[in-house]
């Protein structure tokens, strides 16, 4: 398998992924394996011998990626905030592809000292400080070490970079207790299974959170940021959502992923409603590895609701997050499974999309016909309509031996309105990648602008179908009517949609085209 595959995997499967250099003995098949396996560059947060003008560097790297290099490993490093500075230039830069952290554990001190100078990084004054009173006893500075690299480590996955490269020297113990300190590695207190069905971030402070929203289900990155500054995480039960803030969402990491250029390459340019629809067909089929609501592609566990998926968005519903219901499943499971062994797993159907105008009464008349089902509808300005309280509806638990039950995934009110932003803040930015006059700018921009984000649950968690059924017979018309371009005064792409956030900017880079052209999207 080639490492870009595996880092593929080991973000889909919710785990950080982990890999090791070390050298075996140099042979011609070993060359010829390893160049079979990875198209990998080097990366240089801190500069490298031959050339320390940041720019010029940046510059380099860019031409390695763009003449095929699949990822970047770093050089060593200990000053973590100069890396995820270096991280940020590199993705303002263009660069997209994955970078993974060259991790060296501290062996002795003296080869910490002689690595570091060697490779001329910065090392933080408050580690020599730390380590300078045990420098003479090496399971001292192994075990200090270990804290102080395992909490870098933390930083790391807790800004959004989910694969640690571990530089291992051919020696194996200081490794080894980084990654048990990180919980990476199977013990009898920790065993190579899923805690929570949502991957957990190991950021300082955040070790102990077991309750989240499910609308950021497929957006972790995107949770963690927006949540880093509070002082506590929920754990046991979701709190009161309205004393701790969402972050804002010009935040890093929060907007739409890539360039116009390689958002338009993976999801065309659509010209009627048919078209877009089609986009999440393709993406439910596995023909597409992202969408702007979810950072990866679709997973095992959607594939018991892919024919009720699809054929929701062939008549023009717009689906965006779901679960099916799970009724007592073993926790050991290996598509729905999590927590400890023998176990019980349980879920409520879910299902979040996006309805049209057009259908949006139907639809939450026959939700109120039934005593099961509860929704949240709401419209890009906030006007929100619920048949629930705001009190925390749990969708996911576990029973396990000699534990309180556990509610990991919940639906509630403040918490979805903070998600409604982000949502129709990520199609806005889908639309601004398309040409202002274009058909594709057009169609998604009216969607954001009219459509309505509505989740979804039926709490009797016996039913994984049931929620499909009011939808029977109902579909959006004129899906196949093209959109037609208008002339502008100039063709130019908005290139500026991840700095954007001024409101009135948006409406002159949106709305005001659909004015000017007096030609609106057939809808009824």
């Amino acid at each position: 398998m080639h490492i870009k595959d595996k880092l593929a995997h080991a973000e889909a499967t919710g785990r950080p992924g982990i890999s090791f250099e070390f050298f075996p003995p140099k042979t011609a098949q070993g060359v010829q394996n390893l160049y079979d396996r990875m198209d990998r560059v080097a990366g240089y947060p801190e500069g490298c011998d031959d050339q320390d003008d940041p720019d010029l560097l940046m510059q380099h790297l860019k031409e390695k990626v763009d003449a095929g290099g699949t990822f970047i490993i770093t050089q060593m490093f200990y000053d973590v905030d100069n890396f995820l500075a270096w991280v940020n230039k590199c993705r303002e830069n263009g660069i997209t592809v994955p970078i993974i952290p060259g991790i060296m554990p501290i062996h002795t001190y003296a080869a910490f000292i002689r690595r570091s100078n060697w490779t001329k990084i910065r090392i933080p004054p408050d580690w020599l400080e730390a380590l300078e009173p045990v420098k003479n006893d090496d399971a001292a500075v192994r075990n200090l070490g270990k804290s102080l690299v395992a909490n870098m480590c933390r930083k790391i996955l807790a800004a959004g970079i989910y694969h640690l490269h571990f530089y291992t020297m051919n020696l194996q113990q200081a490794t080894k207790m980084v990654l048990g300190e990180l919980e990476l590695i199977p013990s009898h207190k920790t065993p190579l299974q899923k805690p929570l069905p949502w991957r957990q971030s190991l950021g300082l402070g955040r070790r102990e959170e077991d309750v989240r929203p499910i609308f950021w289900r497929h957006r972790h990155q995107s949770y963690v940021a927006r949540t880093q500054t509070w002082d506590e995480y929920p754990n046991g039960r979701w709190t009161d959502s309205r004393s701790p803030a969402f972050g804002e969402l010009d935040t890093y990491g929060i907007g739409l992923k890539g360039t116009n250029e390689q958002n338009i390459k993976l999801w065309g340019e659509p010209k009627s409603l048919k078209e877009l629809s089609e986009i999440f067909v393709r993406f439910l089929n596995g023909n597409l590895d992202r969408l702007p609501w979810s950072e990866g592609a679709v997973t095992e566990e959607t594939d018991v609701l892919k024919l009720d998926l699809l054929d929701l968005n062939r008549r023009g519903f717009l689906t965006i997050n779901s679960q099916p219901a799970i009724d007592g499943m073993p926790s050991s499971h290996p598509v729905y499974g999590w927590g400890p062994k023998n176990g019980y797993v349980y879920q409520k159907a879910y299902l979040e999309l996006l309805i049209s105008p057009t259908v949006i009464d139907d639809v939450i008349s026959r939700i109120e016909q039934n005593p099961d089902l509860t929704y949240y509808c709401v419209n890009k300005i906030g006007e929100l309509r619920t048949n629930t309280t705001d009190s925390p509806n749990a969708v996911t638990w576990g029973i396990f031996a000699s534990k309180e039950i556990i509610q990991p995934t919940i639906v509630e009110t403040i918490s979805f309105l903070a998600w409604k932003d982000e949502a129709y803040r990520l199609g806005d930015d889908w639309a601004k990648c398309h040409v202002a006059s274009s058909p594709s700018r057009r169609i998604i921009q009216q969607v954001m602008d009219s459509w309505y984000l509505v989740n979804i649950v039926n709490n009797d968690f016996h039913k994984t179908h049931d929620i499909f059924n009011i939808f029977k017979d109902l579909k959006v018309e004129n899906l196949n009517v093209q959109v037609e371009p208008i002339a502008p005064a100039a063709e130019l792409v908005d290139n500026t949609r991840e700095n954007s956030q001024d409101p009135q900017k948006q409406v002159n880079g949106s709305s005001t085209e659909l004015t000017e052209s007096k030609q609106e999207i057939p809808s009824n």
